[in-house]
């Protein structure tokens, strides 16, 4: 008995073939397997956001996320966010208004603001529809009011 299954898959527009444990999670894939560390895994139950990745236009918990449902799925990581290794408009504000502290779940929020902005173009106004956005992400650290900052700064600057 094989106790590995074959995926193709995609990550940051990268096409990836790997041999891996059918129930071997998403993020220990990015980590281990394609050494892409930004993606974080905190918790391991889907609860604090860390591991948040984007499949198929979807935002999701990679920790949750088991191999044997990667084959043809495209994903964006934290690292597939810059451009021509220019910081994306979204990390820019996150950094022009220290919205990061000891920065383990800044990937997370990254992908689920990015998710938020570029994806569903949700409105960088409303804060109601902000902290929606990120509610699945724990910071310990900040109070989200720098990170709620950040993407409010957003609002004439990506689309």
């Amino acid at each position: 008995m094989n106790d590995f299954i074959k995926i193709n898959f995609w990550v940051n527009g990268k096409q990836y073939d790997l041999e891996v444990p059918p129930l071997k999670p998403l993020s220990r894939i990015l980590r281990e397997d394609l050494h892409l560390t930004g993606t974080k895994e905190g918790c391991r139950e889907g609860e604090c956001g860390a591991c948040s990745v984007i499949l198929n236009a979807t935002l999701i918990n990679s920790c949750l996320y088991p191999a044997f449902k990667l084959n043809r799925k495209d994903i964006i990581t934290i690292e597939g966010l810059q451009v021509d290794e220019k910081l994306n408009p979204i990390q820019e504000a996150f950094k022009e208004v220290m919205a990061l502290q000891c920065g383990f779940c800044t990937p997370g929020l990254l992908m689920a603001v990015y998710y938020y902005v570029y994806i569903l173009k949700g409105d960088c106004e409303d804060r109601i529809q902000i902290k929606n956005a990120i509610g699945g992400n724990i910071c310990r650290c900040t109070g989200y009011e720098q990170i709620i900052q950040a993407i409010e700064s957003l609002k004439d600057k990506v689309r």
